[in-house]
Order: structure tokens, then sequence, then C-alpha cells
């Protein structure tokens, strides 16, 4: 008895591969694009603080000083969760919070991001994996450090940002 020859299976769709050539210049449009827009956002000067002073907004300075000092060291314990929820709500009471609240919630993304990258390049190179606390320990540091300026009533600006709240 003779063997049949396998048989091909009918094509699943009509189209002829153009749709997927489209789909793959889509993602690689839109993730240039998410790229350009990190680099403009990494070469930006820092943020101005000359608006960013006590006393201008409808809260005492002890509030204020209190507050942006809050939205640094919440930071550090919630991720972006605690500087967004202080941003959020006292953006429009004062400028130094204002302020405060965004550079600490644009810095919270930056380690979020920094945390995505580390867990990948760990897949890849488990000994990296050393990298989680040099995180971690930048994070309380930076954080730390805020806390402290914002509690003088400075206007702390961290050395590194993803400023993309701005």
């Amino acid at each position: 008895m003779p063997e049949e020859p396998p048989s091909v299976p009918p094509p699943m769709d009509d189209d002829d591969g153009n749709n997927d050539k489209n789909i793959v210049e889509n993602a690689s449009d839109a993730a240039s694009d998410a790229v350009d827009q990190i680099k403009d956002a990494i070469n930006a000067p820092p943020p101005s603080t000359e608006g960013a002073v006590l006393g201008a907004g409808k809260l005492s300075e002890t509030d204020e000083k209190t507050m942006g000092m809050l939205a640094h060291l919440l930071g550090a314990f919630t991720f972006f969760v605690g500087p967004l929820i202080i941003w959020l709500i006292k953006k429009e009471e004062s400028p130094f919070l204002n302020s405060q609240g965004k550079e600490a919630l644009n810095f919270q993304i930056l380690i979020a991001i920094s945390y995505v990258a580390v867990t990948v390049v760990s897949f890849v190179l488990p000994c990296l994996a050393i990298l989680y606390p040099v995180v971690v320990i930048l994070n309380l540091v930076f954080c730390i450090l805020g806390c402290l300026e914002a509690n003088k009533g400075i206007a702390y600006r961290y050395p590194f940002n993803l400023r993309l709240i701005s």
C-alpha cells in the first residue's frame, strides 16, 4: 500500500501577509514614539523651583512642609501611590506641594521602571538580580533626602529623574 503524501493545511485567511506587516510596522512606530518621548523627558531641563515657595498657597507653611515631606517619604513605602494622592489632593492649594508632589511622583515612576528593567534583565542574567537591593537603597536614600529638604521648606530635586509629569 503506497503512502499518501502529507496534506498541507489550507491558509487561514486570504490576505498575503500584508496585515502582519502592518501590525509590525504600527508596533514599531509606537515603540519608536515611546522611546522619543522618554528621550525628551530625560533630556528636558529640570523644572524651575521659582514658583514653589512656601506660603504662596492656601495652606500654612507648616502644613506645606509636612505634606511636602510626606510626599517624598510615602514614596519609599507606597511607591507612586502616596505621592500621587498627595499631589492630586493638594496641587491646587499650594505651588510648593504641586512642585514636590510632581517631583516625588516622577521619581517613583522612575523607580517602578527600574524594577521592571531589573526583572527583565534578571531573567536573562540571573546574577544581576543583585540590582534589586541597589534600587531599593537608592529609593530609600533619595526619598529621605527629599523628605528632609522639603521639611526645611526647600524645593528638592532628585539628582536623576524622568520628569514625565510636568
